[in-house]
């Protein structure tokens, strides 16, 4: 994997259009990772990438806050591409705004134009490589096989039954995010990762498995998991470390915090979040 600090004009034109999957990775203003799907990433520069803004959620207040944002933008011919970069400013007008607001995606759209471009200063990026299909589809059908013995006895189900079908659906992908030494959020594909059951994640290391072989037991974890048909969610929790169930390696994340990243209506699910009274109308 080589590590560069620009991008090359073939990444910008890549990265262009709105057909893509970007995923933001940001540090919580208490310290833990947090993911969100905005496709609206792209390179304004060679060492600048900018954010188009159509609702806040909570990666945009992380941005703002604790400034250090990893991403991860996946183009349709299956090409990959991770990096680090730190927010700067945001602005609400400018060529870049012109940009977005032009993209057929946002142009005639009533609801969701683009309100804010957030910019970013380019940290460092990977150049651009296709998924390693051929390490990924073995380490999904293994965890298939074992994940079932890495399931635990818990009584309350963390997980709605439509997150748990989203994580064993085979054609979902998934990524995983912890807070890497030097503080900035890390994004390591695990589209192989499936629910074990309703509180517990599992995935085999056979793709990208070095990345995965850093993670330490303890460690607090998010996995981001979506579709093609842009359904999504977010858990984090805590990796137990790698054991072999039915003989087969597998890592094990249990989860404790779920998240609805979907617009309109961002927020927590687990655990479920008292009702509060509206008195301001």
């Amino acid at each position: 994997m080589t590590i560069k600090n620009s991008f090359s004009e073939s990444d910008m034109k890549a990265f262009a259009p709105s057909e893509k999957v970007g995923i933001i990775a940001t540090v919580t203003p208490q310290g833990l990772p947090h993911m969100s799907l905005l496709t609206s990433v792209m390179a304004s520069t060679p060492t600048q990438l900018t954010i188009g803004e159509f609702c806040q959620g909570r990666s945009k207040a992380c941005m703002r806050q604790t400034g250090k944002v990893g991403f991860a933008i996946l183009t349709l011919d299956k090409k990959l591409w991770r990096g680090k970069a730190l927010w700067t400013h945001f602005k609400k007008e400018g060529r870049e705004y012109e940009v977005y607001n032009q993209q057929s995606l946002f142009r005639y759209n009533t609801y969701f134009g683009i309100n804010t471009v957030h910019y970013l200063d380019l940290t460092e990026t990977t150049t651009g490589a296709p998924l390693p299909l051929a390490s990924i589809i073995p380490a999904a059908l293994l965890t298939k096989i074992a994940k079932s013995a890495a399931a635990k006895d818990h009584k309350e189900r963390v997980l709605s039954f439509l997150g748990e079908a989203l994580f064993n659906r085979l054609d979902s992908l998934s990524f995983l995010s912890f807070i890497g030494r030097d503080g900035f959020p890390v994004i390591i594909p695990v589209i192989q990762c499936q629910a074990a059951d309703p509180s517990r994640l599992a995935f085999h290391p056979g793709a990208f498995s070095t990345e995965l072989g850093g993670l330490e037991p303890g460690m607090t974890a998010s996995v981001f998991g979506l579709t093609m048909q842009m359904e999504d969610v977010l858990v984090r929790g805590i990796f137990n470390g790698y054991q072999r169930y039915r003989g087969i390696k597998l890592g094990t994340l249990d989860i404790d915090w779920v998240y609805n990243s979907m617009p309109p209506n961002h927020g927590q699910i687990y655990p479920p979040a008292p009702l509060e009274a509206v008195v301001n109308f």
